[in-house]
């Protein structure tokens, strides 16, 4: 069977995450690596198994590869640009790691001036790929819970605060840390904000199709930190088809993954929407009932190996409910809107 081949420039948390999944892609393969840390370049070919020749201290040279099919973009968000353009103007198709970039003007930038449609392009919301959201999808379009009426999402994980015989103490920041530094794209809203303002579109343009630039932002509470990064967010998201969604995401509250989507006759939770983990989705209304769906797999497999079927089918685009640049720009201008 023909596989893609895979590259990846940037070896952070996430890079190894990704690269997990290719132990369970049967269309794909991980050939080529570059980061500019040589301690890090090694024990990533050690742990992968990746050839000598194929692992780069430079990204320019990896891109310069003529073996490697799609680029896997895991650099600091601040970087995203950059390297997105360079890709583009290697002929390399391209996977960049969420947000695509850190704000609207960049990723608009790529659009408008160095975007080639003949060369693959998406941003990395794994979740999409999952047969979790497939499932939401093909529910919600049977009526299960009536018409769509609003919806909360959130993603919240406690990195910053600590209890400390029952007083909340917040953690030092470390400004060299890419989420906690503005310079490198960070705060919670670019962070993690953006997986419940992806999700929010998807749902909403389920009604009809959205306009993004009549999306209207409202009532945005932000805790900026030390640092002066957003670590605590909130605001209320209004679509022109009269759908609306609560979005939170924090660094100092345990809010979890989860999505409730309010219908006229009841409600759709999925308590573990990002990663699956367990993948349930509960329907409480006139019918209620518990969905389970068996999935043991790496969360990253599901979209190294949709994506790499798009690209051995000669597809431009990712298979919806993927990305396309088009909507990663109006996920892009909500989220500038979040942030200002």
């Amino acid at each position: 069977m023909k596989k893609v081949n895979w590259g990846i420039i940037g070896l952070g948390n996430i890079a190894n995450k990704f690269a997990d999944g290719f132990k369970n892609s049967e269309n794909a393969k991980l050939i080529g690596i570059s980061s500019r840390n040589i301690n890090k370049l090694k024990k990533f070919k050690e742990e992968f198994k990746i050839k000598e020749n194929y692992c780069f201290d430079d990204y320019k040279n990896l891109l310069k590869c003529n073996e490697i099919d799609i680029v896997y973009i895991a650099l600091p968000n601040s970087l995203h640009h950059e390297w997105i353009v360079e890709c583009i103007k290697n002929n390399k198709k391209v996977l960049v790691e969420k947000p695509a970039t850190v704000n609207f003007s960049e990723i608009k930038d790529i659009k408008d001036f160095h975007y080639n449609s003949d060369i693959f392009f998406a941003e990395a919301f794994m979740y999409r790929y999952h047969p979790q959201i497939l499932k939401v999808i093909e529910l919600l379009n049977k009526k299960v819970i009536g018409k769509l009426i609003s919806m909360d999402s959130v993603f919240g994980i406690n990195i910053i605060t600590k209890n400390f015989f029952g007083f909340k103490i917040k953690k030092k920041l470390n400004k060299e840390r890419r989420i906690y530094n503005k310079n490198l794209g960070g705060g919670v809203i670019l962070d993690l904000g953006c997986y419940p303002v992806s999700f929010s579109t998807l749902i909403a343009s389920l009604i009809s199709k959205i306009d993004y630039s009549k999306v209207r932002v409202l009532n945005k509470k932000k805790e900026i930190g030390s640092t002066g990064v957003d670590i605590d967010s909130y605001a209320e998201l209004n679509f022109e088809n009269n759908f609306k969604c609560n979005v939170s995401a924090s660094f100092t509250r345990n809010l979890g993954q989860y999505s409730k989507i309010v219908g006229s006759k009841g409600e759709l939770i999925v308590e573990s929407t990002w990663h699956a983990s367990p993948s349930i989705i509960n329907i409480l209304g006139e019918n209620p009932q518990k969905i389970e769906i068996n999935d043991s797999g790496n969360i990253f497999s599901h979209e190294i190996n949709k994506l790499s079927q798009c690209i051995l089918e000669n597809k431009k685009n990712p298979d919806y409910p993927g990305l396309t640049i088009d909507d990663t720009l109006g996920n892009m201008k909500i989220l500038d809107n979040w942030l200002s």
